[in-house]
């Protein structure tokens, strides 16, 4: 139904784009890192384009065929959201086949490639298998719900082994179909494998939004049942998991950092390690979990790992990020603190998510 309403909001705004001379590519990468956008709207009065690499729209400029362009960059490698808006209405780029969606609207990718292959890029590797699972949830009154389940290679050809379980989660306005068309973080983990350099494992992502998006309700309280007593119990009957706490993590980026923080201190018994990516604080652990903060020694033993990350170009996740890195340090609880630079983006996400995965799952030193 999303690609139908994409599809429908594109037809509905193809008067603005009008006839244009010549096929209009967009976006174009060049051999310098710099990007040119381009869209055919020749009764257009207004064009820009919005990034997430920066805050502020940008406007672009018209030609006397009736396409308007901007050229930007150089961008560092990565993978880019964007999209257009052309006199107030918000749209992908009509030249561009491929699409982020959103829980609400849609936007385009943009792929900047490095030199060599990045650690998110598609190699010649084995590959691991993703499969989009659906569910029946009684904790959510019998509603339907997709995930996407990553398997490593070679899952299907040693049937006796067993693999510790990452439950990865989107942030605000996401699904998580962003993790591997976005971040591919597949490929990340197929690359660090083929590497030596992560533990096989079997990455769970599923939907946020127990509650829909925007509407009334705590969506968190929800969703930490939905994940405990719907999700987990099926990934364990149906797939080769090792279900000891050792063997379980729980991250996410943004709203599903925070989603996160809040299910591993709720079930600290559950899940050994946590990778909180970008969360806008968590100020719940100074009143909820005085008694795991007041017992350093205890809770240190049983913590595999706690990667926090931010970047310090981030204004409204920065700040809370830092003072619960400065929380856990002022209590002594073992945890890695890597503020970096970088704004609140999949970009960002990606290097985060290859730094995180080989530190997963290692026996204690």
């Amino acid at each position: 139904m999303k690609f139908l309403s994409l599809f429908c909001l594109v037809l509905a705004t193809a008067p603005l784009h009008g006839q244009a001379q010549g096929p209009v590519i967009s976006p174009e990468v060049h051999p310098d890192r710099t990007v040119t956008f381009r869209v055919a709207a020749p009764k257009a009065s207004a064009v820009s384009v919005t990034a997430d690499w920066d805050t502020n729209a940008q406007p672009l400029e018209k030609a006397d065929n009736g396409v308007w362009s901007l050229t930007v960059g150089p961008l560092a490698p990565a993978i880019y959201i964007y999209s257009f808006t052309v006199d107030g209405i918000a749209l992908p780029d009509p030249g561009n086949p491929r699409i982020k969606l959103r829980d609400r609207g849609s936007a385009s990718l943009l792929e900047v490639p490095a030199d060599a292959p990045a650690i998110w890029a598609l190699r010649d590797v084995p590959h691991g298998a993703i499969a989009t699972v659906w569910q029946k949830s009684p904790v959510l009154n019998g509603d339907t719900r997709s995930m996407v389940i990553y398997t490593p290679p070679g899952y299907a050809q040693e049937p006796a082994r067993r693999y510790p379980v990452l439950y990865l989660l989107h942030g605000s306005n996401d699904t998580p179909y962003g993790w591997t068309t976005v971040a591919q973080v597949n490929f990340i983990l197929d690359n660090l494998l083929a590497e030596k350099k992560a533990v096989p494992m079997i990455i769970v992502m599923t939907n946020g939004y127990a509650i829909p998006y925007a509407k009334p309700g705590n969506n968190t309280a929800l969703f930490e049942k939905y994940l405990l007593q719907d999700v987990i119990p099926m990934v364990d009957a149906n797939y080769r998991t090792l279900v000891d706490r050792d063997h379980r993590a729980v991250g996410g980026m943004s709203m599903g950092a925070e989603q996160s923080l809040a299910i591993y201190f709720d079930h600290f018994d559950q899940f050994s390690s946590i990778a909180a990516l970008c969360p806008n604080g968590f100020r719940a652990i100074e009143t909820q979990y005085t008694s795991l903060l007041d017992d350093p020694k205890g809770t240190n033993a049983q913590i595999g790992l706690f990667w926090l990350g931010c970047g310090r170009q981030d204004p409204t996740h920065f700040p809370g990020s830092q003072r619960l890195d400065e929380v856990l340090t002022a209590h002594q609880i073992t945890h890695i603190w890597h503020p970096t630079e970088g704004v609140h983006n999949y970009a960002l996400w990606q290097q985060y998510m290859a730094e995180v995965l080989p530190l997963l799952f290692q026996p204690h030193s």
